[in-house]
C-alpha cells in the first residue's frame, strides 16, 4: 500500500464510507471498497500507535526534567 499520511487515509475512509451509505455501488465495488477500507485503518492504528509511542517518550522526558530541576 502506497504511504498515506493519517489525514489522507482518513479522508479517503470518509469517502469510502460516502459511497457505501449511497447504495448505489454494485456488490463487487462494495467489496473492494470494504478491503481498501481495511487497510485504510490499520494504517490509522498503526500511525496512532507511533504518535502514542511518541508522546509516551516526551512524557517520560518531562517527568526527568521535573526531576532535576
Amino acid at each position: 500500500m502506497e504511504k498515506l499520511s493519517y489525514e489522507e487515509a482518513v479522508l479517503e475512509l470518509n469517502n469510502i464510507v460516502k459511497l457505501l451509505e449511497d447504495g448505489s455501488i454494485s456488490m463487487g465495488k462494495a467489496v473492494k471498497l470494504l478491503e481498501r477500507g481495511q487497510e485504510l485503518i490499520k494504517l490509522c492504528y498503526s500511525e496512532l500507535d507511533k504518535a502514542k509511542g511518541k508522546l509516551t517518550e516526551i512524557k517520560e522526558v518531562l517527568g526527568n526534567l521535573e526531576e532535576i530541576g
